[in-house]
């Protein structure tokens, strides 16, 4: 067995240096982003590190099939998650899912993400708890055809295995892998109701996003005027 060593990699024949390359590697957050926070970011960053992604491309949901509530209108979603992501260069933002209209199903997402991407390969970023319920997706066999899955911890998540129950058991070794992030308790439901009583935005979400909210008024109650 031939052991090389990074020196010997930069001076291997391009022969081999081509036959080594890998894939380019991009990762999908995809999320209704009501608003982005920087729990989402620094999930996707730690992600990123991780996997070595060389992108990770955030997709704000058009009309969710699964939100019991209202949510922003989809353009005001789109700025928001380009203001929060504009200053990393590895982060970029895709409009694939507010484009297409009609319920946005993850299925969708990764086929038309796979179709602009055709030469690399796709790694879901999405919270371990959501995977429970991720047999009732459409279509949900398909989508680990198409791009690895990474659970990401969420602040009061119980990472054990046996919440997943069968999902872990029902697919191959490297088609789901669990992931524990720095546990910031964060969460789109709480800056809403912050913004909704008026209480302080400041560091839960980068600072042009909290300047977005404010003065888009998205989360304040009909009527009021402060």
């Amino acid at each position: 067995m031939t052991i090389l060593r990074q020196w010997d990699r930069d001076t291997a024949p391009v022969s081999w240096q081509i036959v080594q390359k890998r894939r380019r590697r991009l990762g999908v957050m995809g999320g209704t982003f009501d608003p982005i926070h920087n729990g989402h970011l620094v999930a996707a960053s730690e992600v990123a590190d991780l996997f070595e992604l060389d992108e990770v491309v955030f997709v704000p949901t058009g009309q969710p099939w699964q939100k019991d509530r209202h949510v922003s209108a989809a353009e005001d979603r789109y700025l928001m998650t380009v203001i929060a992501t504009a200053s990393n260069p590895r982060f970029s933002v895709s409009r694939v899912d507010i484009d297409r209209g009609g319920p946005t199903y993850t299925k969708d997402t990764l086929r038309d993400l796979h179709a602009l991407n055709p030469d690399s390969e796709l790694y879901f970023i999405t919270g371990a708890d959501a995977l429970a319920s991720i047999f009732s997706w459409q279509d949900w066999e398909d989508m680990f055809t198409l791009a690895r899955f990474i659970g990401v911890s969420r602040p009061g998540y119980d990472f054990r295995r046996e919440h997943l129950g069968d999902i872990l058991d029902g697919l191959p070794d490297d088609a789901l892998t669990l992931v524990e992030v720095p546990a910031l308790a964060i969460s789109s439901t709480d800056c809403r109701r912050r913004a909704e009583e008026h209480r302080p935005l400041w560091y839960l979400m980068p600072d042009g996003v909290v300047q977005y909210v404010s003065k888009r008024r998205l989360y304040s109650k009909p009527g009021d005027q402060r």
